[in-house]
């Protein structure tokens, strides 16, 4: 019996190959026939309007003088709270400079106390 010095006889450890569904993929996969669907108007977000403007800008002149992320976002709620839920988050973002979430949270906040508010009275 002869050694063959250029054989590894080491035994390697090898990983379970995991193969996917491919039936599966074929159903998302898209063909160049198929247009992208179209972004409704809707989503758009205007941060140009007067009103919107003013809330970020009482919101930033806030931040300047000291006062906390909730304060800005409570003196903008009260000048958007008529305004659309995505467009009050998008202005707590650039005023009041909170995370999406934050400002989401912020938002629930503001209405949540706008309406016990309103209800008492």
């Amino acid at each position: 019996m002869s050694i063959n010095p250029f054989k590894n006889t080491e035994k390697k450890a090898t990983k379970p190959v995991i193969t996917a569904d491919k039936t599966a993929s074929k159903t998302t996969e898209t063909t160049p026939t198929q247009a992208p669907a179209a972004i409704p108007s809707a989503n758009i977000i205007d941060l140009e309007k007067p009103i919107v403007k003013e809330a970020i800008e009482q919101g930033r002149m806030l931040l300047k003088e000291g006062k906390s992320k909730a304060d800005a976002a409570r003196v903008m709620f009260s000048l958007l709270k008529d305004e659309e839920k995505n467009l009050i988050v998008a202005a707590f973002v650039d005023g009041a400079t909170l995370t999406n979430k934050g400002a989401l949270t912020y938002f629930y906040n503001c209405k949540r106390k706008q309406e016990k508010l309103t209800s008492k009275v």
